[in-house]
């Protein structure tokens, strides 16, 4: 619970930045995290509320109370034990999650909440730093063999959970790098890679097998998604091999904009325009690589992949950038009393919006425009919202300029080929459909065949992915020997 009346003597402290000139620079991180110093303070800050909501609030329950009071003792090494018997992969959460535990955490009633990300962070870098993650061998081998289908957050969870358990682990990726979305999808100077390359040694280490440039299934020609497989492998071989197959590919279908214009040159998906510079960045060469360099970027789409975009384009040297969000601005500060402890709706201003941005809301875009096939601007119209309805607003229509048009309003589902071929039913959004009961939970309804992560509930958080995939290994244990140790 930290220091009793720490609450009152000490104020949130925020991780720091660096200056925007160097850090557009580099796709390096720029996040200054706590010191030792500044932890214990800022754990210090935990109250002793009784319920701790912060609890509930984080998807894979994270024990908050007891990691912070832990700092604030200085017992940094069971603060790392305690983070970890929840979490498999602190370093990312603590980079990129959204933080749902501070909106929940008991003093953001009428005050800042717990710096609980910085917290986790500052524990996760300090036992790297000391050497205090390593690998966890199984105490027996249970004989099972399991196949993990895409390793993203979900995949690279439930293949550590599952070695550790015992079992011979293979994970199959269709890209040439582990690490899913969280390798192509997340922009380096978010989350350096050498975070993943870390994890995937340990679980190596282990005992998982790695294969990449892998595709399990199949593509079709209009799957909008990245894939540099080598390699092909049936869902009828691979159940044939395995004991159990988990599939936790990600949410890759990317939402279109079905307009006029469409299908003019420089008019992207954002996922067609960021893996391609984590692959620059990972020193591989990339023809005909999309930049921003000296355009009018407009990047439509109000959330963390435009948000991207944006950071992206500034790094390039772009002339410009405009973010479009089709609803109307929210509110800068929520109203705590009635939205606590649920994750609020205000106005969120990330990094990349402080390095340079327009940012357009209530606005849709009505048309592409172009000249000789090259994107040359939009036609867009305000919009308001009337009895529910989405309606236009009269006389509001506007011409912009662009050069380079980067979609990035979300995903609709995950690619259906692949459920399609190994005969996964699929659920009102073409999600793989499975409960997450206790008995048989993320099963599909095809034998030995389980789903979790975005392929399962949809596009969703990264926290959102580790929890899936530490309570589908669970289940997988159970079915495979019985019973568990696992934690769910």
């Amino acid at each position: 619970m930290g220091k009793i009346t720490g609450f009152m003597e000490y104020e949130r402290i925020e991780e720091g930045y660096r200056p925007i000139t160097e850090r557009l620079k580099s796709y390096k991180e720029f996040v200054i995290g706590l010191d030792h110093a500044q932890a214990n303070k800022q754990a210090a800050r935990c109250m002793d509320c009784g319920t701790p909501f912060c609890n509930n609030g984080c998807p894979v329950n994270n024990i908050i109370p007891d990691f912070n009071d832990m700092v604030f003792r200085g017992d940094w090494k069971n603060a790392i034990d305690t983070l970890h018997s929840t979490n498999n992969f602190p370093e990312f959460t603590g980079r990129i999650c959204p933080a749902p535990c501070e909106a929940a955490c008991t003093l953001n009633v009428n005050n800042d909440a717990v710096g609980i990300k910085s917290i986790e962070h500052a524990i996760i870098d300090r036992a790297w730093l000391e050497g205090w993650v390593t690998p966890q061998l199984p105490k027996h081998k249970s004989g099972k063999k399991v196949a993990v289908v895409g390793s993203g957050p979900a995949g690279m969870a439930a293949a550590q959970q599952l070695s550790r358990a015992g079992h011979e682990v293979t994970l199959f990726e269709k890209n040439d790098r582990i690490g899913g979305l969280l390798r192509y999808g997340i922009p380096d100077f978010k989350m350096e890679k050498i975070h993943i390359d870390r994890r995937v040694e340990q679980m190596q280490a282990e005992g998982v097998k790695f294969r990449t440039g892998v595709m399990v299934g199949r593509l079709t020609k209009d799957s909008k998604v990245t894939n540099w497989a080598k390699e092909t492998i049936s869902p009828e071989q691979l159940k044939k091999d395995f004991d159990a197959v988990i599939l936790t590919g990600g949410a890759e279908q990317s939402r279109d904009l079905p307009v006029p214009g469409r299908d003019l040159n420089g008019v992207h998906f954002a996922m067609e325009f960021l893996p391609q510079q984590n692959k620059i960045n990972a020193g591989d060469k990339v023809k005909g690589q999309l930049r921003a360099d000296g355009k009018h970027v407009i990047v439509i789409g109000g959330g963390d992949t435009g948000s991207d975009c944006v950071g992206t384009s500034n790094r390039h040297g772009a002339a410009s950038v405009t973010q479009f969000e089709l609803m109307p601005q929210p509110p800068e500060e929520e109203n705590r009393p009635m939205t606590w402890p649920y994750w609020p709706i205000k106005l969120r201003t990330s990094s990349s919006h402080q390095e340079g941005c327009d940012r357009e809301f209530a606005i849709s875009t009505k048309e592409l425009m172009g000249e000789k096939g090259k994107v040359t601007g939009l036609k867009t119209v305000r919009v308001e919202w009337k009895d529910g309805k989405m309606v236009e607003v009269l006389g509001s229509e506007q011409i912009l300029k662009a050069d380079l048009v980067l979609l990035a309003m979300g995903f609709v589902s995950p690619v259906a080929s692949v459920l399609e071929a190994f005969g996964i039913e699929k659920d009102n959004r073409g999600n793989a459909k499975a409960s997450t009961d206790f008995a048989g939970g993320y099963a599909t309804n095809v034998s030995k065949v389980f789903a979790a992560g975005d392929i399962r509930r949809g596009q969703s958080l990264v926290v959102w992915a580790i929890r899936e995939g530490r309570q589908a290994a669970r289940s997988v244990d159970e079915f495979l020997m019985g019973y568990s140790d696992l934690p769910r």
